[in-house]
């Protein structure tokens, strides 16, 4: 009995030690309260990207300086540079949405005539030396378009074409 006596002190003794230091535990609590945010409130910066980006000036690098759209659709280079697009460029683009390259649809109202024929029949100058073809280059993951070694007559209805699509 006496050792019994022995072993329930030891025990007792032992809980009691054990439970102490209850001060010490409540100086380390966690909190889950929210730290003070500062209310220094900026303007969200609202970056457009360069397939989105409207540049109406710029003609770009290549031979076309000069191109007269005409008021009117001319529908046999619109069947014919459907055609041309439907061969040539449609592993990397899409006319309606985003793909390898840049949709098409509403090119117009952000390039100009002679921007997209350069940029159809001189690519790699393009991607080089226009900024805006750089921007392009980096946005499509630098997959650089293609030279498919289309005429000026032939980038011609392509662009016939692109007035079409909206």
């Amino acid at each position: 009995m006496k050792t019994m006596l022995k072993l329930f002190s030891l025990l007792c003794i032992s809980l009691l030690i054990s439970c102490g230091g209850k001060e010490d535990k409540k100086k380390e609590s966690f909190s889950y309260e929210k730290k003070a945010t500062t209310n220094q409130k900026t303007a969200p910066e609202i970056k457009v990207t360069a397939s989105k980006k409207i540049n109406l000036t710029d003609k770009g690098i290549g031979p076309i300086t000069s191109v007269d759209l005409g008021s009117e659709i001319n529908q046999a280079m619109v069947t014919q540079g459907q055609g041309i697009y439907n061969k040539m460029c449609t592993a990397c683009h899409r006319p309606n949405k985003k793909f390898i390259g840049p949709a098409q649809a509403g090119i117009m109202e952000r390039r100009t005539p002679e921007w997209i024929m350069n940029m159809i029949l001189n690519p790699e100058v393009m991607i080089q030396k226009d900024p805006l073809a750089k921007e392009l280059l980096a946005e499509f993951n630098g997959a650089p378009m293609a030279n498919q070694n289309l005429t000026q007559e032939e980038a011609r209805a392509v662009l016939e074409y692109f007035r079409t699509l909206k």
